[in-house]
């Protein structure tokens, strides 16, 4: 098995039960306790669990809203965003559009435009199948029901073969000095998957996530180029983000204000 199906496979583990011992994933994974040591290290330096004494564990997890709960909120908010972050993007570009609702509402946007567009959001790929003028790539993966997406080694591997000139992005949150936070340890990895095979990288968030939730880092402020939010995000972070280089633009319904 290879390092990056174990990796996979030891979050899911944690993120169903929060806690394993080396011993138990050694044995549901079929390697060495040794292997699965060195793979604990690597996850933990990436932010992905933290290892304790004779295991790994999770952070406490918060009930994750489903995809139609969170669609339902914030909807005027997210369509100005999502039409802000349309208007950066040009005819015969490449995008990845990953898992989340103001990224499908993004999709909306998109009809009409002559794009490549890669994504795992299941969403995503409902809302452009009929659009001729599309070339459209569903990332493989399991499927992830709750977000509505597809996810795990497959949708890295998958990503490891493309290249987009934008990838537009949402997230559980944003930190005061502008880190991006998943909610879902497991996706983490995929989605920094998307940031290394973009030029740019746009994150799509509207004021309540600042500071929002999110357990697992994504990227650091100096990985993004642009935030698509609205005017009533917190202003600190958003001198923060500005301070490290990323354009912040500020939407309002009806309105896009940079």
């Amino acid at each position: 098995m290879l390092a990056g199906q174990r990796h996979q496979l030891i979050l899911r583990v944690l993120q169903s039960g929060g806690y394993a011992t080396l011993a138990g994933l050694s044995g549901q994974l079929g390697a060495s306790v040794a292997t699965v040591r060195r793979d604990l290290v690597k996850l933990e330096k990436d932010g992905l669990l933290t290892r304790v004494y004779g295991g790994a564990v999770l952070g406490e997890r918060e009930r994750r809203p489903s995809f139609a709960e969170a669609a339902d909120v914030q909807v005027s908010e997210k369509g100005a965003i999502a039409a802000g972050a349309a208007a950066l993007i040009e005819d015969g570009q490449s995008i990845i559009l990953d898992a989340g609702t103001t990224v499908c509402q993004l999709a909306r946007h998109l009809h009409g435009r002559r794009l490549t567009v890669v994504t795992n959001n299941l969403a995503v790929y409902e809302e452009l199948a009929q659009d001729e003028g599309i070339a459209l790539m569903l990332l493989g993966g399991m499927v992830i029901r709750e977000c509505h997406s597809l996810d795990g080694f497959m949708a890295e591997d998958n990503l490891r073969q493309v290249h987009a000139d934008w990838l537009f992005m949402g997230a559980a949150g944003v930190r005061s000095g502008g880190q991006v936070m998943d909610a879902t340890v497991a996706e983490v990895p995929a989605r920094r998957a998307m940031i290394a095979a973009s030029d740019k990288v746009g994150l799509l968030a509207d004021a309540s996530k600042f500071p929002g939730t999110g357990m697992a880092k994504v990227c650091d402020p100096e990985d993004l180029h642009v935030v698509v939010t609205n005017p009533r995000s917190d202003s600190a972070t958003c001198t923060a983000l500005e301070e490290a280089g990323v354009k912040v633009v500020q939407t309002a319904p009806g309105a896009v204000k940079t």
